[in-house]
């Protein structure tokens, strides 16, 4: 039989669906599951642009542009300048959702060999393009005590050889719902500038800051926009997920025409979701204001149980929809898998994303668990009773385990 190459045998698996088979063995046996494990919504994708979408008089749905559709790229521009982002039209490159456009970069302005800096912990799915990209993500940590602040400068500088090519931030962050300061992003900006190197913001999460600060975006720094791509999307914002529509914007016109070069090859983005996303980027003010103050309520739900926990260690999230926690189990991903195929409440459990899949150093988040609170707040308060429950009970066989070895 032929075997596939290292590159395919290799791939990291996703931390949030490698536990899959066992959420779904646990529905087979009749629990119902709380998934925490994943971004995805339960706020109803926005009614007005799906009723227009039904609406839309489509002959042939044909490709469009490689970049995306014109009208689509006018409001991105538009929403960004709304919110003191200052973009054309013409400086917006359409994608399938953020994760293609993060790959067409690391494509685009990277080699094979070549190393990007990021924070950890960070989006799971970085070190899977990475790999597929044949690059290196050298890591610096942020831990959880100083709630994932970003560490300092100079560590960062540290890092710097002669084969780094950019740095990577996630803002506000996935998976620790940090937020990232001015301040801060403008000491990342003298450093990319100082060593020539792109600054990758991801900054799907933009709309849900719980802070007094308002949002800085990476692309309104002074000085240094040729160095700097924005990566955003609907699929949080809007609860469109499953749209996949996502979006770069650069002033660095090789960077763009490199991405659109790529993007051209894919022929186009999926167009009848493009259709959708300038239907919800067109009136959104009312959305926005209630999907983030549900979102803010159900932080601190979170946080609130989670620090009644005994041993459990966590932070109020500053933005996202993740809470980032230490719990007081020695695996973290057994504990999750023993959830769904050991425990019930009720008939029912609950479904957790293992930390270490967050992290590029091995031996590094094997205690930590991602909590997505993207559930409404019966279910969420239903989840943590199971979380509550299991994690106590967890914790007491775990100690019998342990001290029958010993």
């Amino acid at each position: 039989m032929p075997k596939i190459s290292n590159r395919g045998e290799n791939i990291p698996f996703s931390p949030f669906r490698k536990l899959m088979p066992y959420a779904q063995a646990a529905k087979a046996k009749g629990k119902k599951v709380y998934h925490l494990n994943i971004g995805q919504p339960d706020i109803a994708t926005p009614p007005w642009a799906v009723q227009k979408l039904k609406e839309t008089a489509i002959d042939v749905l044909a490709y469009s542009p490689g970049a995306g559709w014109a009208p689509l790229r006018k409001a991105v521009a538009d929403y960004n300048q709304a919110r003191g982002i200052a973009i054309t039209e013409e400086e917006v490159l359409v994608t399938s959702g953020a994760s293609e456009g993060l790959y067409f970069l690391f494509i685009a302005c990277l080699e094979a060999g070549d190393n990007i800096i990021v924070p950890e912990p960070f989006y799971a799915n970085y070190n899977g393009f990475a790999h597929m990209a044949d690059i290196e993500l050298k890591s610096i940590t942020s831990h959880i005590e100083d709630e994932f602040a970003l560490p300092d400068i100079d560590k960062f500088e540290a890092l710097i050889d002669n084969r780094t090519r950019a740095i990577l931030i996630t803002n506000p962050n996935n998976p620790t719902g940090c937020v990232y300061s001015k301040a801060t992003l403008e000491a990342l900006g003298r450093l990319v500038k100082k060593h020539d190197l792109f600054l990758f913001s991801d900054e799907v999460y933009q709309d849900f800051c719980y802070t007094d600060e308002p949002f800085f975006s990476a692309l309104s720094l002074q000085g240094v926009q040729e160095h700097v791509v924005v990566l955003d999307s609907v699929s949080k914002k809007y609860s469109a997920c499953g749209a996949r529509i996502g979006y770069i914007f650069t002033k660095n016109e090789q960077v763009f025409h490199s991405v659109e070069r790529c993007s051209k090859l894919r022929l186009s983005p999926p167009a009848l979701s493009e259709f959708l996303a300038i239907y919800m980027l067109e009136n959104d003010q009312e959305y926005m204001a209630s999907s983030k103050a549900a979102y803010d309520s159900r932080r601190r739900t979170v946080f609130n149980r989670l620090k009644n926990m005994p041993g459990v260690t966590c932070y109020l999230p500053k933005g996202s929809f993740y809470c980032f926690a230490k719990f007081p189990v020695q695996d973290a991903e057994h504990f999750c898998r023993w959830l769904l195929e050991s425990f019930e409440h009720n008939g029912e459990t609950v479904m957790l994303s293992p930390g270490q899949g967050f992290y590029a150093t091995p031996g590094l988040g094997i205690d930590e668990v991602r909590i997505a609170f993207v559930l409404n707040e019966n279910k969420l308060n239903h989840a943590m009773d199971c979380l509550e429950l299991g994690l106590a009970k967890y914790t007491e066989v775990e100690a019998n385990l342990v001290s029958q070895l010993t």
